[in-house]
């Protein structure tokens, strides 16, 4: 095998692990509910912990990888996830698992940026880095997908703690391999660190999410949510005015002057919140209003895990040969149609119905990750690559987060049946925003060069 493609499966290891982690938490949020007592704003909370702090750290991340080093940053984040993830597993309260959520995603967040990085700077020639794209964007569904199923097993047979044990093998095995064989690289010219864009943004992503998950207890016109949702709308402002004055800004905002690279974000925001809100969601009907175990929940998910697997390499091969917009299509048609048995789902709700919704949610979510890879990274210098990774996966993370804070807010102040409507409406969203970001006006403007100090 050329060494370039064990660098390849090397960062693909860790991307598995991250993949998993995102996703497993929502098969065992039944399970943690009741051993540690937590209610339905504290299993939120272990899931956006993570996201939120991911979301938030993952430019700063690929833009100090740019700096110090990219292999050494990546085996920092793989000892880190390591051990935060061993330290989940025998947290002995809530408040214990969110602050060891909170450690895993420091280290995650120096693993995918930093990962795409290698990828992209190991595979320099446009068709190897394309299919080496497409692997990542399969290894990326499938590792979502396969969540709940492995999730599943593993909280049925051995408890909500064994979820954790999967990532000690593969991150320890990473960090060895890492360190054999992926070459230590940097960019010729890194970009500056922006603390005060760096603050603005945790501010933001903090300050709306734990507004949104809080405000069904708190009260929405609480002072407390106010306070939070004012805080996020200053930090917002602050961005847009420290941001442009920067010579070399955390988040880029001229770059989204090319719509095809705003629509990538919009769409992995929808997408994302789609798939976080679907997967709590459906996690708590199976298990609660169905009454099937943690591994039968697994099991009846597995059509969307198969789908996303089977799909996301002819994803790849699709944005190869027929552009972007028809995967984003199928994706948003896949994803909407696929949440509509559970906005009439009941305890009693015929099964096929409902494995028909997951078999179409994996295609349409399995179509989906190519496009907004392709396109970001394409966005920027390839010596900036870092930071293009890392704002495709941020618009990820932080629709992840949103999906699950807003699903869940729904589900404490009213009922299952409209967090799925919106569920639909995000699918749409996707469907709707990918026929105009690969439209003729977009493709118009795609290629006007951003005024930024990249371009200057």
């Amino acid at each position: 095998m050329p060494r370039r493609y064990l660098v390849l499966a090397i960062c693909c290891m860790s991307l598995l692990i991250i993949s998993l982690d995102v996703t497993v938490m929502n098969i065992a949020l039944p399970a943690i509910r009741d051993d540690l007592g937590a209610p339905v704003s504290g299993l939120q909370w272990t899931i956006d912990g993570y996201t939120l702090v991911l979301a938030s750290l993952l430019v700063l991340a690929g833009s100090v990888a740019d700096r110090v080093g990219r292999r050494r940053v990546f085996q920092t984040g793989l000892a880190i996830f390591t051990t935060a993830s061993l330290l989940c597993s025998v947290a002995p309260n809530l408040e214990a698992l969110v602050a060891f959520r909170v450690l895993q995603a420091i280290g995650g967040s120096m693993l995918n940026p930093v990962a795409m990085s290698i990828i992209t700077n190991t595979f320099t020639e446009p068709r190897d880095r394309a299919r080496a794209i497409g692997v990542w964007g399969a290894v990326t569904g499938f590792g979502m997908a396969i969540g709940p199923l492995v999730g599943g097993f593993l909280v049925h047979g051995f408890g909500w703690q064994s979820i954790f044990w999967i990532n000690v093998p593969i991150g320890v095995a990473a960090l060895i391999l890492t360190a054999l064989f992926v070459p230590e690289s940097r960019a010729p010219h890194p970009r500056r660190l922006d603390p005060v864009g760096q603050l603005l943004v945790f501010l933001l992503l903090a300050a709306v999410t734990f507004g949104i998950i809080e405000g069904p207890g708190a009260g929405w016109s609480s002072r407390e949510i106010l306070a939070c949702f004012g805080v996020g709308g200053l930090a917002l402002l602050g961005l847009l005015r420290w941001e442009p004055r920067r010579a070399e800004p955390l988040i880029d905002l001229a770059l989204f002057r090319s719509p095809p690279f705003s629509g990538a974000v919009l769409i992995a925001i929808c997408a994302f919140s789609g798939l976080g809100g679907f997967l709590f969601l459906n996690a708590l009907y199976l298990q609660e209003t169905r009454g099937l175990s943690a591994w039968e929940a697994g099991l009846w998910t597995l059509p969307m895990a198969a789908a996303t697997a089977l799909v996301s390499p002819l994803a790849g091969r699709l944005v190869g040969t027929r552009g972007t917009r028809l995967p984003l299509l199928i994706a948003g048609s896949g994803m909407a149609l696929g949440v509509l048995p559970l906005t009439w789902a009941g305890p009693d709700t015929a099964a096929w119905p409902l494995l028909l919704g997951y078999l179409l949610f994996g295609i349409g979510f399995g179509m989906v990750n190519t496009p907004i890879t392709t396109t970001a990274v394409s966005g920027m210098p390839r010596e900036r690559a870092g930071v293009a990774a890392a704002i495709a996966s941020t618009s990820r993370q932080v629709g992840s987060a949103l999906g699950v804070a807003v699903i869940g807010a729904v589900l404490v102040s009213g009922s299952g049946h409209a967090g799925a409507w919106i569920l639909v409406g995000l699918g749409v969203g996707v469907l709707l925003l990918g026929r105009a970001s690969t439209g003729a006006w977009a493709r118009e403007h795609a290629h006007t060069p951003p005024t930024t100090a990249l371009s200057r």
